[in-house]
């Protein structure tokens, strides 16, 4: 009633702090939703004063959007909404309830931006989202939107051949976060704010204000092929190397600047940052860089921007770090290995690196990963067998990227290998194999299961619950 304006506050709220009294109870309560329900459309029924009429159909509107009622009450809503059709809202709110039965409840109250939008007039939300070549691009994001549903929408647009490997992330205050596909875009960025709210002093009674930025990157690299899907090439695709390859790579880079424009030639000495890795350039006199990246310019004469481009891809995709996030981490367990490490993840596993010679010193592939954890300052992972398996305790304050990474790289290799080792539990049930037993083991982050194709009942992948604990959190490329 208060929302409605039948029921007069007597201090000024946040624009959604109502609304959170409203639909925080019966998102954790189901015998709630109806009652929900059922009060907004009492409240909208032989309701002769405009202004709360009107806010009550906001209120329907952001409701439709969050959860369906119960099949005893859905009938009645629906009848409402026909007896209503005259109504600006109305068609919507039908719109909004049919995609709530299909896609389920929503966990948060509405975000801010969903009631903005309704209080302005305004149904339909669009969202910027920015990609690592420097553009930005405006799509719909709807209150049943989920993280899958908007990179599905975002590759359409874009003319990616297909979304696998790429991710929504949020940036906000000092983080970078991997929305999960499955979560409810708003649901997702409402628990973050909220999450990250929390963690921060209130001064003189005012809560802190959050801006946030969505980016749609590539996230897991294990089929990306340069060449496959040109504009994702051009987009997305982004390690030691030999001096006939920097040669090369500095040449198309120049290329792609300037394309057969020559005349820039005796600017290269200054651009050299530009061209070469930083811990490179000194290993040569500016002149000498000059007429190397001249000459490997010559060996590419005729190749166009994009041409250039692909080319710089083809080549560092035989590189063993292709498509890794780095992470520069104090170590304190393996006396063998330097005490600052670079930690590499990518689809070949997790790969230990020297950062001053570059050096891979040891690659644990996923099947031989049993256990890792983090925290605000650490990364903990166990190789092997989880009683006689060895450790390594890294200190690190990016320990949640480092986890989510490992653990969407697992999420994905595990899937593969249930349905595969499905297939094997088939052909056990058989009369031929009956004596053989029907258990099957998967050997990929130590995942057993009676039926590996229905998934192990005691493996959360995810490990972390978003409603418990902090969120999960991805590698950044900015």
């Amino acid at each position: 009633m208060k929302y409605m304006g039948d029921y007069p506050s007597k201090r000024t709220r946040s624009v959604n702090e109502l609304t959170d009294q409203i639909f925080e109870g019966a998102l954790k309560a189901e015998p709630l939703k109806d009652e929900i329900y059922c009060q907004i459309l009492k409240q909208l029924t032989d309701n002769h004063v405009k202004y709360s009429e009107e806010k009550g159909w906001e209120l329907l509107w952001l409701c439709t959007g969050l959860f369906p009622p119960s099949n005893v009450l859905l009938p009645h809503i629906q009848r409402f909404l026909q007896s209503k059709r005259h109504h600006p809202l109305s068609g919507d709110c039908m719109q909004r309830l049919h995609k709530a039965l299909r896609n389920g409840s929503r966990k948060y109250p509405p975000h801010l931006v969903e009631v903005e939008a309704i209080q302005h007039k305004t149904t339909q939300i669009f969202h910027k989202v920015y990609f690592p070549d420097d553009t930005d691009e405006a799509f719909e994001v709807e209150s049943s939107t989920k993280a899958k549903d908007f990179c599905q929408n975002i590759s359409t647009r874009l003319l990616l051949k297909a979304p696998e490997g790429f991710s929504l992330f949020v940036k906000i205050s000092d983080k970078v976060i991997s929305v999960p596909e499955g979560d409810f875009f708003f649901d997702f960025v409402r628990h973050l704010t909220d999450w990250i709210k929390k963690s921060r002093p209130v001064k003189d009674g005012v809560v802190p204000s959050l801006t946030y930025q969505v980016f749609f990157m590539k996230k897991l690299w294990t089929s990306t092929v340069p060449g496959k899907d040109s504009f994702a090439d051009s987009i997305f695709h982004y390690y030691q190397c030999s001096r006939e390859e920097v040669f090369q790579l500095a040449a198309l880079i120049y290329r792609v600047k300037f394309e057969d424009d020559k005349s820039h030639f005796p600017t290269i000495p200054k651009m050299l940052r530009e061209l070469v890795p930083q811990d490179l350039i000194r290993q040569m006199s500016p002149d000498d860089w000059k007429r190397s990246v001249v000459a490997y310019f010559n060996k590419q004469a005729g190749k166009s921007r994009e041409e250039a481009k692909l080319m710089f891809l083809k080549i560092i995709y035989k590189w063993p770090t292709f498509g890794s996030a780095f992470f520069e981490v104090k170590q304190t367990t393996e006396p063998n290995f330097p005490e600052i490490l670079l930690i590499a993840i990518n689809k070949q596993g997790v790969s230990l690196i020297d950062p001053k010679t570059k050096d891979i010193l040891i690659t644990h592939p996923f099947t031989k990963i049993s256990n890792w954890s983090s925290g605000n300052t650490y990364f903990h992972i166990t190789i092997g067998n989880l009683v006689r398996g060895s450790k390594l305790l890294c200190e690190t304050s990016l320990g949640y990227k480092m986890d989510d990474l490992l653990t969407s790289y697992i999420s994905q290799h595990c899937s593969w290998g249930r349905t595969f080792a499905h297939q094997l539990w088939r052909m056990s049930r058989s009369p031929s194999n009956s004596s053989q037993g029907s258990k099957v083991s998967v050997e990929s982050s130590a995942v057993s299961s009676e039926d590996p194709g229905e998934g192990p009942s005691n493996y959360d992948p995810r490990k972390h619950n978003y409603d418990e604990d902090e969120p999960s959190s991805e590698d950044d490329y900015l």
